[in-house]
């Protein structure tokens, strides 16, 4: 049996058909990344400060350059036009702490000695605002076989979340002081808040402290101590509290809009894209205008209308002062059209729409730089993925102390965006793509040709 052996030209020629693929499928696969002119609008970053992390700050304005609501068509470039990795983040309501202790009243909580371990029944006597005038043991107790089991704090003046207890008590009671926290809001159901602790120790002449209790940071009318031990039980002799108050949502605002009238009383807002809203604000021209208002707000023209809010929308002259009233809330859904019903008894916002400004959560844009610089913001590409990571893997082990040691990156001569409704993409083939295809497709074709050539060749000699 005659064995049939390789000819080394129909290696080489087999060799070189895989390099070619292998070229071709390189080549395909660099074409197919993202590209500067696959966007619409481009703008110049400068960087300060120390990287490679750099923060950008994005303007609404800018955003509403974007065909995405979503924000999926934003993208870094460097200077050879390498895209670079990114992460979206939106602004947090960042809590305003209030340093200053506000003292509270603190009213005793007795049991009989016969029963110092249960939960201490009480009547009190309060305002109508409930404020705590009077608390007294539910029943009697003979005197000298009172308990002191704990005590009832009256928090009702303090509207904020409660993040601090700061407790002081007669020098008499030294060592560890340990009780449960309670809260409630009607005195009969109470929700538990966890432990604390304070702590008075004498040491060579020297007194050591530990009298502040961290809270869950809620709100709550009235707070109950009840001591692990009763007979530890101190006397106290003050208590603060420190509350923190929400902070305001960042907010970023866009240029005015111009809107059309439906009807008498109605009015229409068409928003450039649709977008997560947070507020509105209406441009209220003409003095002394009363208009109750309601909004709706809806995705798009085949949605149906969705109330958002309702109120009183205003601008009132007094002692040559004005006083206005021109925003409402939204939940922060993604609408692109607005609507605004206004009752005409108050005298309304005239016969022609008002202009309307509308705000989102502040957006930044954290990205990693590579690369060659400068660096640009490409945005505006309806087809496009959105390539944003999360923050925590664009910087491992980030940190607020981390974040706010990123470098700067601020925007050059930004393009102006266009204030009217962008119009939706002409669906067709896309040309590009099919191209591409069509150059692998006859690339895999050529490759199968040449092998099989090669291979009848082979058997042949």
């Amino acid at each position: 049996m005659k064995r049939v052996r390789s000819h080394p030209l129909s290696r080489q020629c087999i060799f070189k058909a895989a390099m070619f693929g292998s070229l071709l499928c390189a080549a395909l696969l660099t074409q197919a990344e993202d590209l500067p002119d696959d966007f619409a609008s481009h703008t110049p970053l400068t960087l300060s400060g120390e990287g490679p992390w750099y923060s950008l700050e994005l303007p609404l304005g800018l955003q509403l350059n974007a065909r995405q609501g979503n924000l999926n068509d934003v993208r870094v470039f460097n200077a050879d036009g390498q895209a670079q990795p990114y992460a979206i983040t939106l602004g947090q309501p960042q809590r305003a702490a209030d340093e200053t202790p506000v003292a509270v009243k603190w009213f005793a909580l007795y049991n009989s000695d016969d029963a110092r371990d249960a939960e201490p029944r009480i009547r009190v006597e309060r305002t109508p605002e409930g404020t705590l005038v009077e608390v007294q043991p539910q029943g009697e107790i003979e005197a000298g076989e009172e308990v002191l089991r704990g005590w009832l704090l009256d928090t009702s003046a303090i509207k904020a979340p409660l993040d601090q207890l700061i407790l002081d008590w007669s020098t008499e009671r030294e060592g560890f002081q340990r009780f449960s926290i309670e809260a409630s809001d009607d005195l009969q159901h109470w929700q538990r808040w966890g432990e604390g602790q304070v702590a008075r120790l004498s040491f060579a002449d020297e007194l050591v402290e530990q009298r502040i209790v961290t809270l869950p940071g809620r709100t709550a009318r009235y707070l109950r101590l009840l001591w692990s031990t009763p007979q530890s039980a101190p006397t106290l002799t003050s208590a603060q509290l420190v509350s923190t108050r929400p902070g305001v949502l960042p907010l970023s605002w866009s240029p005015t809009i111009n809107g059309r009238v439906e009807k008498p009383g109605v009015y229409v807002w068409q928003l450039p894209v649709a977008l997560p809203l947070e507020r509105m604000k209406v441009d209220i021209a003409q003095p002394n205008s009363l208009a109750p208002a309601t909004l709706y707000a809806r995705r798009d023209s085949n949605a149906p209308w969705q109330m958002i809010d309702s109120g009183l929308l205003y601008r009132l002259t007094q002692n040559g002062q004005d006083a206005v009233q021109d925003e409402m809330e939204l939940p922060g859904n993604v609408v692109q059209q607005l609507k605004l019903e206004v009752d005409d008894r108050g005298g309304g916002l005239g016969k022609d729409a008002p202009k309307l400004s509308f705000a989102v959560r502040a957006t930044q844009l954290v990205f990693l730089a590579r690369g060659a610089p400068p660096y640009s913001l490409a945005i505006g590409n309806d087809k496009i993925k959105g390539a944003s990571l999360p923050l925590s893997t664009l910087v491992p082990g980030v940190t607020p102390e981390k974040a706010a040691s990123f470098g700067k990156a601020s925007l050059g001569v930004a393009p102006v965006p266009a204030m009217t409704p962008a119009l939706p993409a002409v669906s067709g083939p896309d040309w590009k793509r099919i191209g591409l295809w069509s150059v692998l497709v006859l690339g895999v074709v050529f490759l199968g040709w040449m092998a099989l050539s090669t291979l009848r060749t082979s058997r042949s000699k």
